[in-house]
């Protein structure tokens, strides 16, 4: 995340769900969204009023297709059959 000026090292929001990093040029937002049960408790928690706040990142954000915006880019990670330390990254404009 140097791109974005931080130097504080970036990790899964696994049990707070989101984590706030503030960067010189945009708030950046990281989700982890695998516990929550829904997209009401997604919304409960306001998720969907930092999309206009800045960056968003959604971990596991298939699970809750219906809170995505209708413009998003998709980042998919798979690991290599080849190589078990190798992965492969894919992006895709939705």
């Amino acid at each position: 995340m140097s791109y974005f000026g931080l130097e504080k090292e970036i990790s899964s929001p696994t049990f707070t769900i989101i984590n706030e990093y503030t960067s010189a040029a945009i708030p950046i937002f990281h989700f982890d969204v695998y516990r929550l049960e829904d997209a009401d408790e997604f919304y409960a928690i306001g998720g969907d009023e930092y999309f206009s706040k800045g960056i968003c990142i959604l971990e596991w954000g298939e699970q809750l297709p219906e809170v995505l915006p209708p413009h998003y880019t998709h980042i998919y990670l798979k690991k290599d059959s080849q190589n078990e330390n190798t992965r492969i990254i894919e992006v895709e404009k939705v």
